[in-house]
């Protein structure tokens, strides 16, 4: 079961990842969350992934949150267990050691968009409507929401959108930052694994250290920011791919990384 709700597609060193419950909008429930769960932690240890692609089937939705039909069958335990379990999936894929990205296709409501927003980069199609829009069920976003989208956009613009729970399209989520870039529809994916492989041009150990330092340094003083990249640098002077960048950069070649 878990095979068909999640989608898994190689295309080299890109892994596309696809939502696959398009029958409710890609609506996260236990099985599916359990599902991507599995999935991203076999690839955090897959040596052969350098990229990961999130997206959801169809055209209508990239995820529309949490599936209320099951949230209402709920005991106040199950949903404590749910948002525990949500939370720390989304902060796993936040910390995984490749880039994500997420590819936007539709609707991304609630917890679709605390998945983008876990998501190293955004891309969106012209049809995507975003939005934490759970205080219109009187409740808070759950899974990451509250912390990550006004370090993204800014305080009064995350309030804003938190407060009155209205949604964004496509435009809007560019204009303010929600986003990196938007696209037509049937340019999406293209568009991702073309970011994807630009991304596998570079070298996979600096990659892995970059996100560590933009990670955990934004959420400390500069100083001690500096101190992160700084050991996060040293990290990168032992390894066969430096040296391969400085000689592949002599002889005016591309680089063969090896991530070594």
């Amino acid at each position: 079961m878990a095979e068909e709700l999640i989608l898994k597609e190689r295309d080299g060193q890109i892994v596309v990842l696809t939502l696959n419950r398009p029958e409710v909008m890609n609506s996260l429930n236990f099985p599916l969350l359990l599902a991507l769960k599995d999935q991203v932690e076999e690839i955090h240890f897959d040596n052969e992934t350098r990229v990961v692609i999130i997206t959801g089937t169809g055209d209508r939705a990239f995820c529309a949150g949490a599936d209320l039909k099951e949230r209402a069958t709920m005991s106040e335990t199950e949903v404590k267990k749910f948002i525990f379990t949500i939370r720390n999936l989304f902060t796993f894929i936040e910390n995984m050691n490749k880039p994500v990205i997420a590819a936007v296709n539709g609707i991304a409501l609630g917890g679709g968009t605390e998945l983008a927003l876990a998501c190293d980069i955004r891309i969106a199609s012209t049809k995507a409507s975003m939005g934490l829009t759970e205080t219109r069920l009187a409740i808070i976003p759950g899974a990451g929401g509250t912390q990550r989208l006004p370090r993204l956009i800014g305080r009064g613009k995350a309030k804003e959108l938190i407060f009155t729970g209205r949604r964004v399209d496509a435009k809007e989520a560019l204009e303010i930052g929600l986003v990196n870039k938007i696209c037509e529809p049937e340019d999406l994916i293209g568009e991702a694994k073309k970011m994807a492989e630009m991304i596998c041009e570079t070298g996979p150990i600096a990659i892995q250290q970059a996100k560590y330092a933009i990670n955990h340094g934004i959420e400390t003083d500069i100083n001690t920011g500096l101190a992160i990249e700084s050991n996060a640098y040293w990290i990168t002077i032992p390894t066969e791919d430096r040296l391969e960048g400085l000689r592949a950069f002599k002889e005016k070649r591309k680089p063969v990384y090896k991530g070594k």
